[in-house]
């Protein structure tokens, strides 16, 4: 991500120089003569930041730092003034100037007070982009929910449209956590069943006796507490959907009558004589090895055949990591505006913190992390700190080690060279969890002879 940023003065040596300067960081550069020509030029050009002069002839820094305020509020300004006229510029800075910067200006700390000008622009600007790439997934798709533009989600995606129409049954697969049930939604919004209910039933959550009433239903007196006939989940699901989640969890009593249900389309309530047709179709779920489970002899084999006519299996979050960004950016404008906080995004540590965490209970717990770091947060922007404990504190990220001694430079050349790998040679994604430039990134690159290392890598 390159920064563009305009010098504003009408000392041409000054304005040119400042340029040059900045433009070795990485930045682009527009120059403008004097506030009226910044203006001019603000109308056409997409300016990250504006470093202007106070004195200036036809329109002075300060009615230029005025227009700026009104008219484009998320641009970071920085003063320049000479040292008689500081007052001024603190009086800039009430009026919305960032900082100021007194002349002749020391380069070094014009190129700090830049980066940390930038730093919320472009915390800003990548949760902007996040966004605008989830609008787009949504107007692609018809998944509602499901976010991922990982290559597996992507199959599973293509899996969804070309199974749903059918009316075979789907078994859906992987840890707890990673959208199965999601996954049903989408089956059942794209089938012809619509108009048809969708009728989820957690199979762990209910007692042996209470499961087989709840899914064939009961007569009046089928067993104590039955005052009255009771409709089952397959018999509101006619016509539509079931989904049964956790399926490996059912005992063999009920495994009899759901594959009944598969192979006849028939069953009977508890406690009932009659036999009841019903078309539905039957999606499941399971965090279990259920090949395991029927060597084992829990499961019936004629049933998990039955079941597994399409088998969509869902990996963990820690193996398509390209889709943490997107649902963390998600999930923070959900908990943002449910805990009424404005929220721009999150800071380059917490970022890493975020990519480097396995994420054991997957997408349910990056949810709960973000619900709580947004929670916690103190300000615009989430760090590190506001993230729960075991995440920020997590050690299973590639850590970097150092001699004592070693110098800056060889500190920054084992920093690139370790996160470059980490991310397989993608130096887009290096140079955006460094916050530095493409532009700059290749001049590092350059500088520490790294550049034949990365060659291959774009």
């Amino acid at each position: 991500m390159t920064f563009t940023i305009m010098v504003v003065d009408d000392e041409k040596n000054i304005r040119q120089g400042l340029g040059s300067a900045l433009e070795m960081d990485g930045y682009n550069i527009v120059l403008a003569e004097n506030g009226q020509d910044a203006q001019e030029k603000l109308k056409h050009e997409l300016i990250d930041l504006i470093i202007t002069d106070l004195k200036m002839p036809k329109l002075s820094g300060e009615e230029l730092l005025k227009y700026i305020s009104s008219s484009f509020p998320t641009i970071p300004v920085i003063v320049l003034t000479g040292h008689g006229t500081v007052e001024n510029a603190v009086n800039a800075m009430r009026d919305g100037a960032y900082d100021f910067l007194t002349k002749p200006v020391n380069l070094d700390h014009l190129g700090l007070l830049v980066k940390r000008a930038l730093s919320n622009r472009e915390l800003i600007r990548q949760h902007e982009m996040l966004k605008e790439e989830v609008e787009k997934i949504e107007k692609r798709r018809q998944f509602n929910k499901m976010i991922g533009k990982s290559s597996q989600m992507q199959a599973i995606f293509e899996l969804i449209n070309q199974v749903a129409p059918t009316k075979a049954s789907v078994l859906i697969t992987g840890e707890s956590g990673v959208g199965k049930e999601l996954v049903a939604e989408a089956i059942h919004r794209q089938s012809n069943r619509t108009e048809g209910s969708l009728i989820k039933t957690h199979c762990a959550a209910l007692s042996e006796s209470l499961l087989e009433s709840e899914l064939f239903g009961h007569e009046k007196g089928a067993f104590t507490g039955a005052v009255g006939r009771k409709k089952g989940r397959f018999e509101l699901a006619h016509k539509g959907t079931i989904f049964l989640d956790e399926i490996g969890e059912i005992n063999q009593s009920v495994q009899i009558k759901l594959l009944r249900v598969l192979q006849e389309k028939q069953f009977e309530r508890v406690g009932g004589e009659d036999t009841l047709d019903v078309d539905v179709r039957i999606v499941a779920a399971t965090n279990r090895d259920l090949i395991k489970e029927v060597e084992k002899g829990n499961f019936r084999e004629d049933l998990y055949y039955r079941l597994n006519i399409v088998n969509i299996h869902i990996p963990p979050l820690r193996e398509r990591k390209e889709d943490i960004p997107l649902l963390y950016s998600t999930f923070l404008v959900e908990m943002a505006e449910e805990n009424g906080k404005v929220i721009h995004g999150l800071d380059v540590k917490a970022r890493m913190a975020l990519n480097n965490y396995s994420w054991p209970g997957n997408i349910r717990e990056l949810r709960n992390c973000i619900e709580s770091a947004v929670v916690m947060s103190k300000g615009p922007v989430i760090t590190v700190d506001d993230l729960p404990p075991h995440i920020r504190n997590n050690e299973e990220g590639q850590m970097i080690k150092l001699t004592i001694g070693s110098t800056m430079a060889e500190a920054e050349k084992e920093v690139i060279r370790n996160t470059l790998i980490h991310y397989k040679g993608n130096k887009s994604k290096t140079a955006e969890i460094l916050g530095i430039g493409r532009k700059t990134l290749h001049r590092k690159l350059h500088e520490y002879n790294l550049e034949e290392e990365f060659s291959k890598h774009a």
